[in-house]
């Protein structure tokens, strides 16, 4: 029997995908009517209690409900279909493509069977992993250098936890200590740590810490804050002229540290209009089939009182993103001109 409580699936986005597939190739017997009431019962439930909006939650609980009452899901012929028809249900309220229902009985049932032994020892052996991945891919720096015109340029494609990134990003910034304006490449960043996201912001404002973010989470109901540091490790560049550079590929953590400078006017960005994920997902098991991915957490700016979910971040120089460091450039030379 499914713990009443809220079970959290740990495996990737990239996964869920993976093993939807899988699943959907399998043979699938069809859910009873029974069945099929205790999944709404549950999604319901589900979305209820960790749903980032509770009134939308609501809302879609009611449509589920009315749908089932009058009939509407009896005539799926597989589990599959049903659960792609609920997510399209969910969508057409929340307008939300994160949220999803996914069958998949093998990739439930081998989380519940896990013990906490064996989640501390995956944990480990994907840690390993982790690291290895890491240092392969330098920690998300992809190259830092100084371009012409004594511009310091960092292409980094992973906002990597501090605890393994942190030196790098050090060498970095002293690399760069005496540069005139500085580009960051976020345009093939897809994400991570937010805590990265807080340790680089650090290096372009003062000691004096800074308020970036507001997060809240639903299902715990807590609500944290993101500030700048009060010390970083090497030279901060407080003063120095900075160009981050996004694009429609820019996700989740990079548009975080895209939005938040840009409205603490702390940065010019250029490029395309960014991915527009703001929102904490993640997956939660309905029944011994089903699971269904939750929006659970939002971040919002101390400025806007708002995110990018859905909008993405808006570039003040608007180019497409083959162009964007060429213009960024540009824009760093006349400001350098200007400052003599």
């Amino acid at each position: 029997m499914i713990n009443p409580k809220s079970v959290f699936i740990l495996f990737s986005f990239l996964q869920v995908f993976s093993n939807q597939k899988t699943a959907a190739q399998e043979d699938q017997p069809k859910l009873s009517k029974v069945e099929i009431s205790i999944t709404i019962d549950s999604i319901s439930n589900k979305l209820e209690n960790n749903y980032i909006f509770p009134q939308v939650a609501e809302e879609m609980a009611q449509l589920l409900k009315i749908k089932l009452k009058e009939g509407k899901y009896n005539s799926f012929t597989n589990p599959s279909e049903l659960t792609g028809q609920l997510t399209e249900d969910l969508q057409s309220i929340s307008k939300d493509k994160h949220l999803m229902v996914v069958y998949n009985p093998s990739v439930i049932e081998r989380e519940l069977a896990l013990t906490d032994e064996d989640r501390a020892n995956e944990e480990a052996e994907w840690a390993k992993e982790l690291v290895k991945h890491l240092k392969r891919d330098n920690y998300g720096f992809r190259e830092v250098k100084i371009l012409e015109g004594n511009v310091g340029y960092i292409d980094l494609r992973e906002f990597v936890e501090p605890k393994y990134g942190g030196e790098t990003l050090t060498t970095a910034m002293h690399f760069l200590n005496n540069t005139n304006s500085i580009i960051i490449d976020l345009r093939q960043n897809d994400g991570g740590s937010p805590w990265m996201v807080e340790l680089l912001a650090s290096y372009f404002f003062s000691s004096e810490p800074v308020h970036l973010a507001n997060h809240y989470n639903r299902p715990k109901d807590e609500l944290t804050q993101s500030w700048t540091l009060p010390y970083v490790p090497g030279i901060r560049r407080p003063e120095v002229d900075l160009y981050i550079l996004t694009s429609s590929k820019t996700f989740s953590a990079a548009e975080a540290f895209s939005y938040q400078l840009k409205h603490l006017k702390r940065a010019t960005i250029v490029g395309e209009k960014t991915a527009g994920g703001a929102h904490l997902t993640g997956s939660v098991i309905v029944t011994d089939k089903i699971y269904i991915r939750i929006q659970q957490g939002r971040t919002t700016s101390t400025v806007t009182k708002t995110n990018w979910e859905g909008s993405g971040v808006k570039p003040h120089i608007e180019v497409s993103a083959e162009h964007a460091l060429k213009v960024a450039l540009d824009k760093a030379h006349e400001k350098s001109k200007d400052d003599y």
